[in-house]
């Protein structure tokens, strides 16, 4: 018999996180995002203004305009960013559908901030697989000391 090889569950989850990513329009760092629940997709993100406004490729958001025409820092401003961060529209879309995210497992293409982080534990997520890292380490931190299971899957 054939031996078929096949991805892990946490490798094929990341692999749709990837094809989720491919929606979004920021103009610095495109991440997607996924909810699972007993090995089902619940939910899906992506990073990018909020639904109705016009998209950051096409100046939505003033700071990632002034960002990319060299006016400001990448690292100035931050709250004045409008773009929602992947994670987080996989929670509001899991919210506006009316299913509960808690006991899930949230995979996600970057290690997640400290703002998503703290949405992530208040939704009752218990589980968060990542693949790439984030410049700024609070976020995973934050998660570790809720007790929540981070995964980190290296270069897969």
């Amino acid at each position: 018999m054939k031996k078929i090889l096949r991805p892990t569950w946490d490798e094929y989850f990341m692999k749709l996180a990837k094809v989720v990513r491919s929606r979004a329009d920021c103009t610095r760092r495109r991440v997607g995002a996924l909810i699972v629940k007993d090995l089902r997709i619940i939910a899906t993100g992506y990073n990018g203004t909020p639904h109705g406004i016009k998209n950051c490729s096409e100046g939505g958001c003033e700071r990632c305009k002034k960002r990319d025409e060299g006016k400001i820092d990448w690292y100035e401003y931050e709250e004045s960013c409008i773009c929602i961060h992947a994670e987080q529209n996989a929670i509001i879309q899991a919210a506006y559908l009316g299913i509960s995210t808690n006991g899930g497992t949230l995979y996600t293409t970057n290690a997640p901030c400290s703002s998503c982080a703290k949405m992530i534990i208040n939704s009752g997520i218990k589980r968060v697989v990542y693949q790439e890292k984030f410049h700024e380490e609070g976020g995973l931190a934050l998660l570790k000391k809720a007790k929540i299971a981070v995964v980190w899957l290296k270069g897969k």
